[in-house]
């Protein structure tokens, strides 16, 4: 029996959809792992297909499509190099759909594993397009007994510790498993759980890449039986990572590697939010973006984020001004439009402005303004700034951030119009948390300058939407630490409004919060989708109706 094996890590970034371009991916690497004599190449959960293909895989085409290629991957091994497993969607001979793991190898399909435990919560739906497969047993490769799982079952104990009862040795998981602000710290202490559990080692596979809103961050790793980490691949990047194991007294051990630090907090998620947009652009063909640049930090970060993903050159900034536009808002714009190195053009709105008064002056003759003509600047600006987009083929980023969002703070067919929304699961007070980070710091493969891209004063000026004279954002909302503090509570966690209080909030501030979170619910179902960082994102995870009554404020205050 062998008591030696050599494993590659396939950390790569798949698209879904484009299963020539994955397949040809994963071979390119399994070339150069037949080169280092490698045994076995593991790639990521759904592989072939890109993670998640969402109601995609459920067309006959597809997947057959998606057979061909894996049939393909089996083919090219008859000539000899390292087995692959590999995930695919796969319709089985009792006409079900499987999310499976496939050990291509010697020129056929060697082994054929089906996930056991399908996820259906936040941004999941597999039992909607998968049928859920047995308890599994072990897989026989070169004399070892390896127990493979598919993502969801490494999460409670049932499949491994099957796997562990049916005699594996060495279990395998292969991901797609999103990034959030908890993650890394989560997925760590969930394989540490099985490890000792099992008393087996574990490799963990996870892809990397953005897909729609979804960030996939890597941190592929492998714990041995101690529970110590044995290596750990780099986060946020495509990695190969060739793993040596050796058995010993009738047990499988990993040598040490390099172990890839977990980066300190703010940097994940910056590195989440450009590596969402980057992908994003280049896998719809995009040239480049176009965003309103008001001079505020909003805009400000978007931009450094754009810039940072995709390079000074194809981040074009507009500055829209209008009557109520300050002098530092433009000194700001151009300030940071400068740092960036990205071209800054002026086009004032007041023309549109002014013609929408003349054309609606006579239906509205004796009424006041009101939020109505502030709405009509904030479209004047959608309406140029889509313009720009069609004619030169940018995709336009909306900049507002996940606090806005959250409380209806936006303008509808205004500053929400647009194809991709960075900020949008990010909170204000996290936004100048990355602005200052993101001063401090050039991110890893940023192609951004270093040194300070946001002015000190975006960082230290009142928030205002400048729609009317002495506007600001404290006119209507409770300061933002105030309000992202009850938000996390109410969105987050799905608190209690009492619960929210007695975390030391008014009790008439959170009814307020509150109220405005449920109104917004039909602005954000018609929002531009963006980057999901937390477990709480709009659209995805949480979805709530547009036609709600339910209100937790009113016993509240009876009591």
């Amino acid at each position: 029996m062998a008591d030696a094996l050599s494993i590659v890590i396939a950390q790569l970034n798949p698209t879904v959809g484009d299963l020539d371009r994955n397949v040809d991916a994963l071979l390119a690497l399994w070339r150069e792992a037949a080169t280092a004599h490698a045994d076995l190449v593991v790639a990521p959960e759904l592989y072939v297909a890109g993670y998640p293909p969402e109601d995609l895989v459920m067309r006959p085409a597809f997947q057959a499509e998606v057979r061909d290629r894996v049939e393909r991957l089996a083919r090219l091994t008859s000539a000899g190099g390292p087995a692959i497993l590999v995930g695919a969607p796969w319709k089985a001979e009792d006409g079900r759909l499987y999310n499976a793991a496939l050990l291509v190898h010697d020129g056929k399909i060697a082994a054929l594993q089906f996930k056991h435990d399908l996820p259906n919560y936040t941004v999941f739906d597999e039992k909607r397009v998968f049928a859920a497969g047995p308890l599994p047993p072990p897989i026989g490769f070169k004399g070892a007994k390896l127990g493979v799982l598919i993502c969801e079952d490494l999460w409670s104990p049932p499949v491994a510790a099957a796997l562990k009862k049916a005699g594996a040795e060495l279990l395998i998981a292969i991901n797609a498993s999103p990034f959030d602000a908890r993650q890394q710290k989560d997925r760590l202490a969930a394989v540490t759980a099985r490890v000792k559990e099992t008393r087996l080692p574990f490799l963990y596979v996870n892809q990397v890449g953005a897909q729609d809103e979804l960030v996939f961050d890597g941190d592929s790793f492998v714990l041995n039986a101690d529970g110590a980490v044995a290596l750990r691949a780099l986060a946020f990047r495509t990695d190969k990572v060739l793993t040596r194991w050796h058995k010993a007294a009738g047990k499988w051990s990993c040598a040490a590697g390099a172990v890839a630090a977990h980066a300190p907090d703010p940097q994940p998620l910056y590195q989440a939010l450009v590596l969402g947009l980057r992908d994003y652009l280049n896998k719809n063909g995009f040239r480049g973006v176009v965003l309103g640049f008001s001079g505020g930090i909003d805009s400000g970060l978007s931009a450094a984020i754009a810039v940072d993903a995709i390079g000074p050159d194809n981040v074009h900034c507009v500055l829209l001004p209008s009557e109520f536009t300050s002098n530092e808002s433009f000194a700001d714009a151009e300030a940071c439009a400068s740092n960036l190195g990205a071209p800054l053009v002026t086009i004032p709105i007041h023309p549109a402005v002014d013609a929408f008064q003349r054309m609606l002056k006579g239906v509205f003759a004796n009424r006041q303004a009101d939020v109505t003509e502030e709405n009509v600047q904030a479209r004047a600006r959608a309406v140029t700034l889509m313009a720009l987009s069609n004619k030169f083929g940018y995709l336009l980023l909306t900049t507002g951030n996940k606090s806005e969002l959250a409380v209806g703070y936006a303008t509808i067919y205004g500053d929400m119009a647009g194809g991709f929304s960075v900020l949008k699961d990010v909170y204000k007070t996290d936004v100048y948390r990355l602005a200052r980070w993101r001063n401090a710091h050039l991110p890893e493969g940023g192609l951004g300058p270093a040194g300070q891209v946001i002015p000190d004063n975006m960082l230290t000026k009142a928030p205002t939407a400048e729609l009317k004279h002495g506007q600001k954002d404290s006119d209507s909302l409770p300061p933002y630490d105030v309000l992202d503090d009850i938000l996390r509570g109410l969105v987050e966690e799905e608190l209690p409004v009492a619960t929210v209080v007695e975390h030391g909030h008014v009790l008439a501030t959170v009814l307020k919060v509150e109220a405005l979170l449920y109104a917004g619910e039909h602005k954000r179902r018609q929002g531009a989708p963006g980057v999901r960082v937390t477990r709480r994102a709009f659209g995805r995870d949480r979805r709530y109706p547009i036609t709600n009554r339910f209100r937790e404020g009113p016993d509240l205050v009876r009591r």
